[in-house]
């Protein structure tokens, strides 16, 4: 463990209990244990809660609709969203519920107070309302006659209600948003809050319903219950010990402010422009920042039951187990695009990054070990011959500022980055063993000792590597040490090398921590578990499909005719995507290097926000190769690859329907 520096502070936004979370709510939980994990392993007294959003008039619906009492209802709800958030291994030291006496018995106190000071004043409100998100909308903030934000429909309500003076605090607010950069990430996010919904004037926001029962009640006033936000935002007080009348415990004075939130991109004017502005009105400080993550899609768009495309993540560790799925959450979502997830590419990234670059290193270091030396690892400082590369130094070099550059990614919350930085540790582990080619130095006896000192610094490299790895996938990394037979270290040490004991000895037989799994058997397993636990999503998704085919066609305007001696002169082939790498201080541009035949061509694609480098790396693709070449943005382009746009502008790349070699014509 790294010396103490102080406490941390994080939150989830807290479930709302309306039903099963999909895996794209259940990233956040995710994302915010491999933050928790990591501080605390950096030294930090961490605290960190979740829990679940349990009122409003959507639950007291869905609750009738199931025959139960509101109660009831989301008793059974909580237990599933806190089942899923144990199944993927998350270390949260709070699960607050918006039920819990305690944080009811302060809401009222809250609500009290504010009204009393003169924050909070009886109205009457009338305007579009939204039961989906159950928030008021004026006209203009609708989107073609629809909720903005779900695009459900809205109807017209009007009802008595207390309002909080927003516009009161909204110079206070935009103040301090001005004077603390890091309050609001990404800056994205604070410039849209900040000239979309502060400038424009801040109306008073409803904070009671009369409407329906299912809420904290107002006390001094009991046809009235609280409204959500008031009641879900002052859990991050209220679970930490908060009180309303001065008495505070002595958690809440040493945790409060929060470090971070970590939220949906949806709700992060709650929690920029009311949370704030509630807090004010407390007199308490503000958290230190907020982290309006982007949210993790299906391949064809926004999860929804209707569509049959929701993925849950119980489902998904059955199949490729936790430490799998908690890789995948964290690495495919980008700092502030939203990212994908789907069956098949759960099994590309398992086979290529688990499996492969993982994987197999542990396996045949560990193996090798145990072949040439039966299990001992000893360090003989044997380096490379005079005049040679010295592979050792560029390797220990890597390896011991691989901390550096992860605390960098993980201070800027770059978290998807900071766990490639771990894996490119991984893959110059694997590069080494090329370099050194122990099978080779295994044949000659004078080259034991060299032989010993190569399979020192891999089991070096991978101890550093695991312990690094450990909050992000904390069963792996245990499961490394033990076939190594070694602890993790704290993050103090691993800027050093050479901590291994010379003289130790790994496990005798190594453990595959990653088996490969094929495509088809994969699927096939897929299908049954959804025909077994989700038929009516199947059928959902049957559904889809056969109105997808009745879609309107895509009708363009006609270009002039061509001849075919005009098409004979485009030559068209198979391209395999060999690598492929963002244009620098581009938004648009990939680069990929693509072999065609014997030959590799380097083409410029405008395609970066549906494809990641990673996901365009062994795809076979069709390509115009002899247009003339061009710049693109200070980079040659050697050819074209061929996409399909819908009308939205989407594109997809054209690739052969069955398996074709690289170069192959198409004609």
């Amino acid at each position: 463990m790294s010396q103490n520096k102080g406490k941390y502070y994080i939150t989830t936004a807290i479930a709302y209990t309306s039903g099963k979370p999909h895996i794209g709510n259940s990233y956040e939980i995710v994302l915010a244990d491999a933050i928790a994990r990591y501080k605390r392993k950096d030294g930090y007294d961490v605290w960190f809660q979740t829990g679940t959003d349990e009122h409003g008039q959507k639950i007291e619906d869905r609750a009738a609709k199931a025959g139960k009492s509101p109660k009831d209802f989301v008793d059974g709800v909580a237990g599933e969203i806190k089942a899923i958030c144990d199944c993927l291994n998350t270390s949260y030291d709070h699960f607050i519920r918006t039920t819990d006496a305690p944080h009811e018995k302060q809401v009222q106190k809250i609500f009290r107070k504010l009204y009393e000071q003169g924050d909070i004043y009886k109205g009457a409100y009338e305007g579009m309302y939204c039961t989906e998100c159950e928030a008021f909308y004026t006209d203009s903030q609708l989107k073609d006659g629809k909720c903005p934000i779900c695009g459900e429909e809205v109807h017209l309500a009007k009802e008595e209600a207390y309002f909080f003076r927003m516009s009161k605090y909204a110079d206070r607010l935009v103040q301090h948003i001005e004077s603390h950069p890091e309050f609001i990430q990404p800056v994205s996010r604070k410039n849209e809050m900040i000239n979309n919904f502060i400038k424009p004037g801040l109306q008073d926001l409803c904070v009671s319903r009369s409407s329906f029962k299912w809420g904290i009640p107002v006390d001094f006033d009991d046809r009235h219950v609280v409204y959500v936000w008031l009641d879900a935002l002052t859990n991050y007080i209220t679970g930490i010990g908060y009180d309303a009348d001065g008495n505070s415990t002595e958690q809440y004075k040493k945790l409060w402010p929060a470090d971070l939130h970590l939220i949906g991109k949806d709700i992060v004017r709650f929690h920029t422009i009311y949370w704030p502005i509630f807090l004010m009105a407390l007199g308490e400080p503000l958290p230190k920042q907020v982290f309006g993550h982007p949210w993790l899609l299906q391949g064809d768009g926004k999860m929804s039951k209707s569509k049959g495309n929701v993925i849950y993540a119980d489902d998904l560790t059955e199949i490729f187990g936790v430490d799998a799925v908690r890789y995948f959450m964290i690495h495919e979502m980008p700092f502030e695009n939203d990212g994908v997830i789907t069956w098949e590419l759960m099994v590309e990234r398992m086979n290529s990054d688990l499996a492969n670059t993982l994987g197999n290193l542990v396996n045949r270091t560990v193996s090798m070990s145990n072949k040439y030396f039966g299990g001992i690892v000893e360090n003989k400082g044997v380096g490379v011959a005079e005049g040679a590369e010295n592979v050792d130094e560029s390797l220990k070099a890597l390896v011991t500022s691989t901390y550096d550059k992860v605390e960098k990614k993980m201070d800027d919350l770059r978290v998807a980055d900071a766990l490639t930085e771990i894996f490119n540790l991984f893959k110059r582990c694997n590069k080494y063993i090329d370099e050194t080619e122990p099978w080779v130095l295994a044949k000659d006896e004078a080259k034991k000792d060299r032989l010993a000192t190569v399979l020192y610094n891999l089991i070096e490299s991978i101890t550093i590597g695991a312990s690094l790895l450990s909050p992000f996938m904390p069963e792996t990394a245990d499961r490394i040490a033990a076939q190594l037979n070694t602890q993790l270290r704290g993050f103090d040490r691993l800027g050093e090398f050479g901590l291994y004991p010379s003289g130790n000895k790994v496990t005798e037989q190594p453990e595959i921590l990653f088996a490969r799994a094929d495509m088809e058997e994969t699927m096939e397993k897929v299908a049954k578990q959804m025909a077994e636990k989700h038929p009516e999503m199947v059928a959902a998704a049957a559904k889809a499909e056969e109105a997808a085919k009745e879609e309107t066609v895509i009708d363009l305007e006609k270009k002039p005719e061509i001849s075919y001696d005009d098409f004979a002169k485009m030559q068209f082939q198979v391209g395999e995507i060999i690598k492929c790498e963002e244009v620098p201080k581009s938004k648009k541009l990939l680069c990929s290097q693509v072999k065609i035949g014997n030959e590799v061509k380097q083409i410029v694609s405008g395609i970066k926000k549906y494809y990641s480098p990673e996901e365009m790396v062994g795809k076979k693709v069709m390509v115009l190769v002899n247009l003339k070449p061009a710049t693109l943005a200070g980079v040659q382009s050697e050819g074209m690859l061929l996409c399909a746009e819908d009308a939205e502008g989407n594109l997809a790349l054209m690739t052969p329907e069955k398996p074709m070699p690289a170069g192959a014509e198409i004609c």
